[in-house]
């Protein structure tokens, strides 16, 4: 495997595969272990929990650079990736017990309630774009309901996935606690069948998420997806124009434009749409392009020369098709893979920039005519991820909270995960819930317990 710094497109390091006998001793390890893991009590779970977090927290800044280097997040967005690490560790090592407690439930029995129990080792297979924030909000929860974890990380963040496992040995929890795998996507299929794994988790692709679940369904064992998105940015006329056009353009350059979560379709009134797209446009064009190390940048490289050509192929095609370009649309010349900030609108119905998830910065701009056609271009895609509406009108405000189908939606703000909220999509984002105690019960056995 090989890590590739994206804003130079040169290796910084390569590292090998586990082969065979390296897999085997791994799994074995996370059998042993969980045996064990599951009987820890919940305040030493939590004590080890912590002092993760307090290791991210002084070592945020050296993991934010491994970030950058990687996969080209700008430095100041992977300290606050790393900070947020943290805070998913603390929030669980709080609430896990109480999310987990026994519930009593009064029935004919003389005693009978319902107890929460880990399965096992879970799988999971992860993306690059959020390399850390994707793992620790998945493993949080994950470790602290006693189950124990092995990470198939994307294969450019090999440094970034041997660093977690890294982080939870320094922390403190037992060998074969949370354990990285050095292996290829060809391999997941016959992990996944390993009687050891219980279950399997996956952030990424439509095509890896429907694999991901046939083996995990062919083998009669739990999965989670979080897949991808073409999340709606709702704009009504009652809106405050101003913050919802610096809200937009936030909402779609996070992480260079490379997040499921990241808003991708604006849809605007056309009452008000010439003006947001004006300014839209002035401020999308004002972005700082260029190093991901300084502070001052706004948009750093896309993750692979792969993921820059293809975005560029969906713009061309949009435009071939009769979209109208406003900004960008010309990758950069140069070392590294950077595409421009690039704004589109007169979108025709059937090209990417309609139908597709558009990974980078590039925004499509719709315009429809009352709140009805505002509900059906946000459901006129086959994705369920996220969803923002701008609006002051309570009525209206209901209306998108009943009919926008997502798994979230934010009124009058930019959609983002929370530890506090469940996150995860309906459709083809995939199901299941992360985060919050809907995310922790994901992966126990809800086990009834009736005493006559």
């Amino acid at each position: 495997m090989e890590s590739t710094n994206p804003a130079t497109g040169r290796t910084l390091e390569t590292y090998d595969e586990l082969d065979d006998a390296g897999l085997e001793a791994r799994l074995e390890a996370a059998d042993r272990t969980f045996r064990e893991w599951r009987s820890v009590a919940f305040d030493e779970r939590a004590r080890f929990m912590t002092r993760a977090a307090g290791v991210l927290d002084d070592s945020r800044h050296e993991l934010a650079r491994l970030m950058t280097r990687e996969m080209g997040k700008p430095i100041a967005a992977a300290v606050a990736e790393a900070e947020k690490c943290a805070s998913v560790c603390r929030y669980y090592a709080v609430n896990a017990e109480r999310f987990l407690a026994d519930e009593v439930v009064e029935t004919s029995a003389s005693r009978s309630w319902i107890t929460f129990q880990p399965l096992g080792p879970v799988l999971a297979v992860m993306p690059w774009n959020f390399p850390f924030w994707q793992v620790f909000r998945f493993a949080a929860p994950a470790l602290m309901a006693g189950n124990v974890g092995l990470l198939k990380h994307a294969s450019n963040v090999p440094g970034c996935a041997l660093a977690i496992e890294d982080i939870f040995r320094r922390a403190g929890f037992p060998d074969g606690a949370f354990q990285t795998l050095l292996i290829g996507s060809d391999r997941i299929e016959d992990l996944i069948a390993d009687t050891r794994i219980r279950a399997v988790t996956l952030t990424g692709s439509e095509p890896a998420g429907a694999a991901v679940a046939a083996a995990a369904g062919k083998r009669i064992k739990k999965s989670v997806l979080e897949l991808g998105g073409s999340d709606p940015f709702i704009v009504m006329p009652s809106a405050d124009i101003d913050r919802a056009v610096e809200t937009a353009v936030k909402a779609r350059t996070i992480n260079n434009g490379q997040s499921c979560i990241a808003a991708k379709r604006f849809i605007v009134h056309e009452s008000i749409a010439e003006g947001f797209e004006r300014a839209f446009v002035d401020r999308m064009s004002a972005l700082r392009m260029g190093d991901p190390m300084e502070e001052d940048t706004d948009i750093g490289p896309l993750a692979t020369a792969a993921i820059r050509d293809d975005l560029h192929a969906q713009v061309r095609a949009s435009i071939d098709a009769g979209a109208r370009l406003l900004l960008g649309g010309t990758p950069a010349s140069g070392d590294g893979w950077f595409y421009p900030p690039t704004v589109l609108s007169d979108i025709p119905d059937g090209c990417p920039a309609a139908d597709d998830e558009l990974f980078g910065p590039v925004a499509s701009i719709f315009r429809v005519r009352d709140l009805d056609s505002a509900i059906e271009r946000a459901n006129a895609t086959p994705f369920g991820l996220g969803a923002a509406a701008w609006t002051a009108d309570p009525d209206e405000q209901v209306r998108f909270i009943r009919d926008v189908d997502a798994g979230c939606i934010f009124i009058n703000g930019m959609v983002a995960s929370d530890p506090r909220l469940p996150f995860g999509g309906v459709r083809r984002s995939g199901y299941g819930r992360e985060l919050s105690r809907y995310g922790i019960l994901e992966f126990v056995n809800i086990k009834t317990v009736w005493v006559g």
